[in-house]
């Protein structure tokens, strides 16, 4: 029995488990899959990947304080966040994956980086 290829339809030769006839055809069907489906999800994901660069570029060591200002001017925007933490004195942290910020008095912020998850 012969089998083709799900991306193009062509033959496919070599081992038995071999799914795609080429490294391209390959590579296309799962860039398929893994294509954003709307321009939604398309535009969250590049607004949070906007503000983890920011974060990481303004959080030099594993903690750094630094004016409400200083994030607007790099276009951080406190809308878009993947995860809060809540400390028992209630203190909240939002990351955005391991760079995390804490809003302090007179618009300061506490810019923190948690490596636990990785």
């Amino acid at each position: 029995m012969e089998k083709t290829c799900p991306e193009c339809g062509g033959k496919i030769m070599g081992r038995a488990d071999k799914k795609f006839c080429s490294d391209g055809c390959r590579n296309s069907h799962n860039n398929t899959l893994n294509k954003d489906s709307s321009n939604l999800v398309r535009n969250i994901n590049n607004r949070l990947r906007k503000n983890y660069r920011t974060l990481k570029t303004l959080n030099t060591k594993d903690k750094t304080k630094v004016k409400r200002e200083t994030l607007v001017k790099h276009q951080f925007n406190f809308k878009y966040f993947t995860s809060e933490y809540t400390t028992k004195t209630g203190s909240v942290y939002r990351y955005v994956y391991n760079q995390g910020y804490l809003e302090l008095e007179n618009d300061w912020f506490l810019l923190v980086k948690d490596d636990s998850a990785m």
